[in-house]
């Protein structure tokens, strides 16, 4: 049994939700999302409470129905607080700003690197710390790893994208031997 499928979602004030098939949508102050969910679970609506249930007993039923119970619960919190991910980006020599969708960065290659930014996402750069939001949490997520990707921290002077608050081991370099 999931424990997070039995949980039902409560909708917050401001907030509107209309189910139609397998499609949930979803509008508040900061925008609309749908989302269509898998045939193997039933997803219904009373009171401003969205409840999730299985319509089978299969495998794939169990695995679905607190993964959609979750993304609803995502979309709602989505579309009235958003989420937000912020990167820190150490090392000298290393830039980056925005210049209109384009996130453009000097990583230490030779040439700089140049990013659209996806539509429904804001960044937005304050020293070296890059905050990248929007409504849409996978959107947010994958934009940000995608970033990250780019310049991973290295483990010996600890250059290279990082999320604020992550702690990364530092590895002890080569030392020279006399003889």
């Amino acid at each position: 049994m999931s424990r997070i499928g039995k949980k039902s979602v409560n909708i917050s004030e401001g907030v509107e939700v209309k189910i139609s098939a397998n499609t949930i949508d979803v509008k508040g102050p900061k925008g609309a999302l749908a989302f269509t969910h898998h045939r193997e679970v039933k997803v219904t609506l009373q009171d401003k409470i969205i409840s999730v249930t299985k319509v089978g007993a299969t495998k794939k039923a169990r695995a679905i129905w607190g993964t959609t119970t979750k993304l609803i619960t995502n979309m709602i919190n989505g579309v009235t607080a958003g989420f937000e991910k912020r990167l820190e980006l150490n090392g000298v020599g290393f830039r980056m700003s925005v210049s209109g969708k384009k996130l453009v960065m000097a990583l230490g290659f030779s040439h700089p690197v140049e990013m659209i930014i996806p539509e429904g996402l804001a960044v937005k750069i304050e020293n070296n710390v890059m905050m990248i939001s929007g409504i849409d949490k996978q959107k947010v997520g994958e934009f940000a790893a995608v970033v990250r990707k780019l310049k991973p921290v290295e483990p010996y002077k600890g250059k290279g994208f990082r999320y604020v608050g992550e702690v990364v081991r530092l590895k002890e370099g080569k030392k020279a031997t006399t003889s």
